[in-house]
């Protein structure tokens, strides 16, 4: 172990992830952060291509929201091409991030049903890394709602759709994760 003096500037170290460090440091109670003296080297702004896949992680970080919808009627290629286009301008619009981040995907003829009837239904996930939350998930539930009435004939009050914002660090893409 290092040996580091008590006047050493501290850092804040993300829970289970740090950019500039080579194994994840957990608080040891559990409580997320861990503060670690901070070494000299590390005091300077260049980080060499670790800093820079860590910068560029977190610059698109805000920018991975995922719609799943699933419904139990039957979706033809021509509504479902529809259903995503609209999908994927709704939440990038709602959510204010842009759409060539947006996944949205739909499976139709899924075996469900809502109240112990088969009647229309659907069931939807929103993944998200940020940009989600109280003031914009009833937007975003509204938007998708009318877009699956709309195109499938599925009533508002027989769809779910649950919101997740997830941390950087349990979302993959490009090999990594955010």
């Amino acid at each position: 172990f290092e040996q580091l003096s008590p006047s050493a500037p501290l850092r804040s170290v993300p829970y289970a992830w740090a950019p500039s460090l080579s194994s994840p440091h957990l608080h040891p109670l559990g409580l997320g952060f861990a503060s670690y003296p901070k070494k000299r080297s590390e005091s300077r702004r260049s980080h060499g291509a670790e800093g820079r896949r860590a910068a560029a992680a977190s610059s698109t970080s805000s920018r991975m929201p995922t719609l799943i919808l699933s419904t139990n009627v039957p979706v033809d290629a021509v509504v479902a091409a529809d259903i995503l286009k609209d999908c994927s301008k709704a939440v990038a619009k709602i959510i204010g991030k842009p759409e060539s981040y947006v996944v949205v995907s739909i499976n139709g003829s899924v075996p469900m049903s809502f109240a112990a009837s088969e009647e229309p239904t659907a069931y939807g996930e929103l993944v998200s890394i940020g940009g989600i939350g109280p003031g914009v998930n009833g937007k975003l539930s509204a938007a998708v709602a009318e877009i699956l009435e709309t195109k499938l004939s599925v009533s508002r009050s027989r769809f779910y759709i649950k919101f997740d914002d997830v941390q950087r660090h349990n979302f993959g893409f490009n090999g990594s994760t955010f």
